[in-house]
């Protein structure tokens, strides 16, 4: 028992007993620890501000540039315009606030100066009649080289008078608003020109906004001038004549002796003239009628609303980086509207 018991204390001292001293071989063993590095923490970035959209922001882009090429469209919206102008014309004090209006555009080519030099940029410019019913819907086309001038539906065309929704009520039904802008549209896709025939695709160059005024009596109807486009080889004589001012036996006698006309053509050159003018006095005639009927059948309300009617022209705000068209601003909107009351 003693020698168990002497036993049994041997295990208890060396239980007790300390362990050797391995810290040494450890840290031989052991890779030293780096220091860690200190992330420089970066500067937080300046939180961005983006100016919101204003209500009637995209409205002059909306409206279709009545007889530009189609072209020359990506350089009309090259350059950033600024049509607020036109957008705080709707506010209150503004001349188109409150009012009915209808708004179609057009584009005007001109030489001005751009960074140090002389460029020719399409200058797009923004019409609105104050009307409470559409000016027209109608489309003219004419130019020099059409002999005849068309007056036809806008639709043919693919154009007609839309609602223009403002930017803040473009999650609303529009079945429940109430519209006051209406802009004029046109629906045919550029992509699927190159399906149309060229005579087609030149129609829409020579489109204008068509509008007849009966309480003014028409160019049309003073007119004494015909367009002379008469075929001939090598080429074809244009030029104008006056049934009035001029005399048709010297008229063809002076453009034979400037080597304009031959002399085997002059015959059938007086009976193509006599045709035209024949022509014309018909369409004065009829011009003076459909005026008269239309008065005629004139509600007192249309003429009170025809007399009222207002044009205004809106060209967009010099900004740095436009071109200055502050000398090419015009009154003059086409040869149906005349010109504009007021030039903004």
């Amino acid at each position: 028992m003693r020698k168990g018991a002497k036993r049994k204390r041997s295990q208890k001292e060396e239980e007790a007993a300390p362990a050797p001293d391995n810290h040494k071989t450890t840290e031989s063993t052991k890779p030293p620890t780096r220091a860690k590095r200190v992330k420089a923490s970066k500067p937080e970035p300046e939180p961005e501000y983006f100016e919101d959209q204003r209500n009637l922001e995209d409205l002059w882009k909306q409206i279709f540039p009545v007889g530009t090429e189609w072209d020359q469209l990506d350089k009309v919206y090259g350059f950033n315009w600024n049509f607020s102008n036109l957008e705080n014309a709707f506010e209150e004090g503004g001349v188109l606030h409150g009012k009915t209006v209808y708004l179609f555009g057009c584009t005007e080519p001109q030489l001005v100066p751009f960074k140090d030099e002389n460029i020719l940029i399409y200058i797009p410019a923004v019409v609105a009649v104050v009307s409470p019913f559409p000016p027209s819907n109608k489309i003219g086309i004419k130019s020099v080289q059409r002999e005849v001038e068309e007056i036809i539906p806008m639709k043919q065309m693919k154009m007609d008078w839309v609602p223009y929704i403002p930017l803040e009520d473009r999650e609303s039904r529009v079945d429940r608003l109430r519209h006051q802008i209406f802009i004029l549209s046109c629906t045919q896709r550029r992509a699927a020109l190159k399906h149309l025939k060229i005579d087609r695709i030149k129609k829409y160059e020579y489109c204008l906004p068509y509008f007849y005024n009966p309480l003014q009596e028409d160019e049309l109807e003073q007119s004494t001038e015909v367009q002379i486009i008469f075929p001939s080889e090598p080429k074809p004589i244009f030029c104008e004549f006056d049934w009035e001012l001029d005399e048709l036996q010297e008229f063809i006698d002076k453009l034979i002796q400037e080597e304009e006309l031959s002399e085997d053509q002059k015959d059938a050159f007086k009976e193509f003239v006599k045709e035209k003018v024949r022509e014309a006095k018909k369409a004065n005639r009829e011009a003076r009628e459909a005026r008269r009927k239309a008065l005629e059948e004139m509600s007192e309300e249309t003429r009170r609303a025809i007399e009222n009617l207002r044009f205004y022209k809106f060209y967009p705000v010099q900004t740095p980086d436009t071109p200055d068209i502050s000398k090419v601003k015009a009154s003059f909107i086409n040869r149906y509207y005349g010109k504009a009351h007021e030039v903004l």
